[in-house]
């Protein structure tokens, strides 16, 4: 028994997303319930049955070895019903993977999540700001191609999540796309067909495989062993993204800004910039502000920053818009959502928004 490779406990939430979607009589990949963990067992490379033996796994759990990196992983795959397409995720979903990972947190080593890739890049977003304190990796996946066709991204997805989800010292939200491990709240999907369709425009990414898997250990979140896990599972549902557009009127902006909205992302042109000389569009800004909705700004670029360097962005900041630097839509969206579900003050807000949470942004001075 001493010459056992060392056992490693992952938990897999699968909550639905092409990775197990199947064709119906129309053609038309559609989720197909309790299909799923049975097509894993079935695949060699995520399950071996004379490991299961030596290791005394129990029927429910699957095990796979892992030569790269010389463990052995035990894990256990959970199913959502109903499965999901990811469109048609919302905050209420992601509250219910936070409260089945913080169920399960002293049980494992690490959690997978399989999500649909429309919206990953926002779950992934919510659940490291939602986590406060994460001592275990929380890897986010999934896949452009289901995992019963052949070929498909979906295996190598599964294996690389799995790995990584068993390395303790990498303590934060993560995603694996195509080889590649990045930052939860940096990612975005940047193409509809392609298998390397998340990047990471504006961080680093934290670890690569291929022939050989490479961990850049100095880009990755440091691990605070002192404090104790806090999940934030209040959220809220009244947060809105509006797109900046050249012919954007006064009316447009009014009905967009309602006064029961708690927080407005504003993807902005450029460095964080919209028309100055619209006195009618900064007057409504101004207002919503002012009544407590927490504006803040990204820009529409895919990679780089906001500054408000720029006149037609200096105006924003006088107006009390928050400056989001770098961070995706995704991220400040996500971010606004836990924040604006911490406390119903807008000072409050307005001062943990410009916070770093979880190496979501770089700031500017």
């Amino acid at each position: 028994m001493g010459d056992l490779a060392e056992l490693r406990k992952v938990l897999v939430l699968y909550t639905g997303g092409t990775i197990g979607m199947k064709k119906n009589h129309q053609g038309v990949l559609v989720p197909v319930p309790d299909v799923f963990t049975n097509k894993l067992k079935s695949c060699q490379e995520l399950n071996d049955p004379d490991l299961a033996r030596i290791y005394s796994v129990r029927n429910h759990e699957l095990i796979t070895k892992v030569s790269s990196c010389s463990k052995v992983i035990a894990y256990q795959v959970r199913e959502y019903h109903p499965l999901l397409d990811s469109c048609n995720m919302t905050p209420k979903e992601w509250v219910i993977i936070a409260k089945n990972i913080e169920e399960n947190y002293n049980e494992f080593d690490g959690f997978v999540v399989l999500n649909g890739t429309d919206t990953l890049a926002f779950t992934s977003s919510a659940l490291s700001f939602m986590f406060k304190n994460l001592h275990k990796p929380i890897v986010v996946t999934g896949s452009m191609i289901p995992i019963f066709e052949n070929p498909s991204d979906a295996k190598n997805n599964i294996l690389s999540s799995l790995v990584f989800a068993s390395i303790s010292d990498i303590p934060e939200v993560c995603v694996f796309f195509a080889n590649k491990l990045m930052r939860g709240n940096r990612v975005r999907k940047l193409a509809t067909s392609s298998i390397d369709c998340f990047d990471s425009p504006n961080y680093p990414i934290l670890a690569e495989t291929g022939f050989h898997c490479r961990i850049h250990r100095h880009y990755i979140l440091p691990k605070n062993d002192r404090s104790a896990l806090l999940v934030h599972t209040c959220l809220s549902e009244s947060v809105g993204i509006l797109y900046m557009f050249p012919t954007l009127s006064r009316t447009q902006l009014l009905s967009f800004l309602e006064p029961t909205l708690d927080g407005v992302v504003l993807m902005t042109f450029g460095a964080g910039n919209i028309p100055s000389h619209r006195q009618d569009l900064l007057d409504v800004l101004r207002n919503a502000v002012g009544r407590g909705v927490t504006v803040v700004s990204v820009t529409q670029c895919i990679k780089g920053s906001v500054s408000f360097s720029y006149e037609t962005g200096k105006c924003m900041e006088e107006i009390g818009i928050i400056p989001c630097y770098d961070m995706t839509v995704e991220a400040a969206y996500a971010k606004l959502v836990v924040v604006c579900g911490m406390t119903r003050h807008s000072e409050e807000r307005a001062e943990l928004m410009r916070q770093v949470f979880r190496g979501e942004m770089t700031i500017q001075h």
